[in-house]
């Protein structure tokens, strides 16, 4: 079967190997000029499935009120995108229950476990090599608090029989060394020893000189501008190259999928969550993350990649700004510098920003669409694109090529928001 893939993320990267794995003739269309150049390009560089966690909890409301008047708000609303997104705000506000919460949290998981166990059996079929390591997660808390709400995510993962294990300060610095320095500052963590760590921008550029030695062919610098259609399925890509035909269509453009998908009839509920990072190289070995640590406090991530430290987090619902401010980068400096006081130059910190494509139920849509039979969609995992990508490229491979999934997606598709 001919395929074409929409975007050269690290969504629709994965889903171009698994296709062509799978057999399939495939083409990724992607606007920038090589692969994983926009929201893949600098994340956390976590693959954390046991910290996949919904947005839409009971208690973010009452946060969400907290935050308005902090400086470093792990989450920012602006008003002229707040009128925008009302829908989808909406939308996320009817997800803040309990119930909803464990639903989906659980999916989440599942998704995100299953995502795992494939990006390590890609890495022992490929031998690809991305700055990986696999030496856990650890979401540190600096209140009781803290560890008190951790108990709800606790009773999830003990169903969907995922290994944690809950740690005192002791415990916390045993795992990572690094925090000495600020043992004072913590009061205990929770520790997810399967989660990893690595490059995403360097995982799907690897992966895309993989898929090409599998036929797939990438055509970068150019710009899709709408999709045709006849008799009731997709016909072709129209495109600043021209027009690509072919029997089935994925769309894995991240936050633009609602606005291609819209000409279509078609609602994609999912907006665009901006977020930064910075990388910081390592001056002090001793003082460094040896993995990834999740500051509860400030909801940043702290990863080491190689000889670098790569702080991610804040969430803003600005639109599709791409604006750098200061006061985001002090955020993501404080949080790094309190915990691994001197193991990084932050003067020599690379700045950036992405926009994540987020649901209102934190959960990705992968599948196909029931008013054109051979349109597939791939978006939506918010801030879970790396730790969900192996996992979502593999099931929608499966589905387009007419075999049942080894997991249930059936709650994973656009039809689970009544399109």
């Amino acid at each position: 079967m001919k395929v074409i893939v929409l975007g050269a993320g690290v969504i629709g990267t994965t889903t171009a190997y698994y296709l062509a794995k799978a057999g399939h003739q495939v083409t990724v269309i992607e606007r920038e000029a090589g692969p994983a150049l926009e929201t893949s390009f600098a994340n956390a560089g976590q693959i954390s499935p046991g910290y996949s966690t919904p947005w839409a909890a009971p208690d973010i409301p009452m946060k969400v009120a907290k935050w308005m008047f902090m400086r470093h708000a792990p989450l920012v609303i602006r008003p002229g995108a707040a009128v925008k997104a009302a829908p989808w705000l909406l939308a996320m506000l009817r997800n803040c229950t309990k119930a909803r919460y464990v639903v989906n949290k659980g999916r989440m998981v599942r998704l995100a476990e299953y995502s795992r166990d494939c990006l390590r059996q890609l890495r022992a079929d490929t031998g690809i090599e991305y700055d990986h390591r696999s030496l856990g997660t650890l979401q540190l808390f600096r209140t009781e608090k803290q560890v008190d709400d951790v108990a709800k995510d606790l009773r999830v993962l003990e169903a969907d029989g995922v290994p944690f294990e809950m740690l005192d300060r002791n415990g916390c610095v045993r795992v990572e060394p690094g925090l000495a320095g600020s043992r004072d500052k913590i009061v205990g963590g929770l520790r997810l020893p399967d989660d990893e760590t690595g490059d995403c921008f360097k995982f799907t550029n690897a992966l895309a000189e993989i898929a090409r030695g599998l036929g797939v062919q990438f055509r970068t610098g150019v710009t899709i501008e709408r999709l045709a259609t006849e008799g009731g399925r997709i016909r072709s890509a129209v495109t600043s190259a021209g027009e690509f035909e072919a029997d089935a269509f994925v769309a894995a453009l991240g936050s633009y999928t609602p606005a291609m998908l819209k000409t279509l009839g078609l609602r994609i509920p999912v907006i665009p969550v901006k977020g930064y990072s910075i990388t910081v190289p390592i001056v002090d070995e001793a003082k460094a993350p040896v993995s990834t640590v999740m500051d509860e406090t400030y909801k940043t991530g702290i990863t080491r990649l190689g000889d670098r430290i790569r702080v991610g987090g804040t969430a803003e619902i600005a639109g599709f700004n791409l604006d750098l401010p200061r006061n985001r980068r002090e955020t993501l400096e404080l949080s790094v510098n309190d915990l691994f006081t001197g193991a990084g130059d932050l003067s020599q910190a690379q700045f950036w920003t992405g926009l994540r494509p987020m649901t209102p139920d934190s959960t990705p849509i992968v599948g196909g669409t029931t008013r054109y039979p051979n349109l597939y969609i791939n978006t939506g995992h918010g801030t879970l694109g790396w730790t969900m990508a192996c996992g979502s490229g593999r099931v929608l491979a499966d589905i387009i090529s007419g075999i049942k999934p080894e997991i249930e997606t059936a709650d994973l598709a656009l039809s689970r928001y009544g399109a």
